[in-house]
């Protein structure tokens, strides 16, 4: 089956249509020396946007849920030091009206993939919409969480591979390159990777993220820290600076085997 690929806009880049884009920033933000540190290291490694938690739905109820709108102000600040873009979860519809002027894309987390009044409320808003799927969801599944999406008016979607919840216990989850695959034969939306959550193993992150770019995906969402082993959630699968440059430099020498380049900002 052949599709018109689309196109999403965030901000000052583009998801889809050729260019792969890499999205990357610390699970949650945590300080705006800590944000502004990993912003400056992602725009001079070449990513085309930023990632990071200010609402964060935690399975422990007593681990950091985010500084919420305590980061709203130097988010903005860090933005437009480094002239990208920034994607963000929104964990509850009536986070939306604060989220508008200070992320460019609301990311839908796993958790929140079958939140179908969440995904009603978004698709009435004209702003881009990063579809994470859920952990255990099938592939059916997540079609059907686009549908309510685009059948409200955004087809402004992204959607991200981010691993899924099988028998194996040896990663965090078992990440389905199968998924980028069809996903691009099956429709018509951008997909990114989420090798950090697909794995839960900072060292497999980048190996997963290679494969992914080989496999078709449109680009990655990965996290990145200063210093992973003191990050107030998910260190573990964080790639700290060194890591990433690696990441970096490896990227392109698989895109240029597939005749891709990565997106520019």
């Amino acid at each position: 089956m052949k599709h018109k690929f689309n196109v999403v806009k965030v901000g000052s880049t583009t998801v889809g249509g050729g260019p792969f884009s890499v999205w990357a920033g610390p699970c949650s933000v945590e300080s705006q020396e800590q944000f502004s540190l990993t912003a400056r290291k992602v725009k001079e490694q070449g990513g085309a946007g930023l990632r990071g938690g200010l609402y964060k739905l935690r399975t422990d109820p007593r681990a950091f849920q985010g500084l919420g709108r305590e980061a709203f102000e130097f988010v903005r600040a860090v933005k437009k030091d480094v002239g990208l873009p920034f994607v963000s979860e929104i964990t509850d519809a009536r986070q939306i009206g604060d989220f508008l002027d200070v992320v460019d894309a609301f990311q839908v987390g796993s958790r929140n993939m079958h939140n179908y009044a969440l995904l009603k409320e978004l698709s009435q808003i004209d702003k881009p919409i990063l579809l994470k799927r859920g952990f255990a969801a099938t592939f059916k599944e997540w079609m059907l969480a686009v549908d309510y999406l685009a059948k409200g008016g955004n087809e402004k979607i992204i959607l991200c591979e981010r691993g899924i919840r099988t028998f194996e216990t040896a990663t965090r989850n078992t990440f389905d390159i199968n998924a980028i695959a069809l996903t691009k034969q099956e429709t018509p939306f951008p997909i990114l990777a989420d090798p950090s959550h697909g794995t839960g193993i900072a060292a497999l992150v980048t190996p997963i993220a290679l494969a992914a770019a080989a496999a078709g995906a449109d680009g990655l969402l990965v996290e990145v820290h200063p210093n992973p082993p003191e990050a107030k959630s998910d260190g573990y699968q964080s790639l700290n600076f060194a890591q990433f440059e690696d990441l970096m430099h490896k990227l392109p020498k698989v895109l240029t085997a597939l005749d891709r380049k990565m997106a520019t900002v």
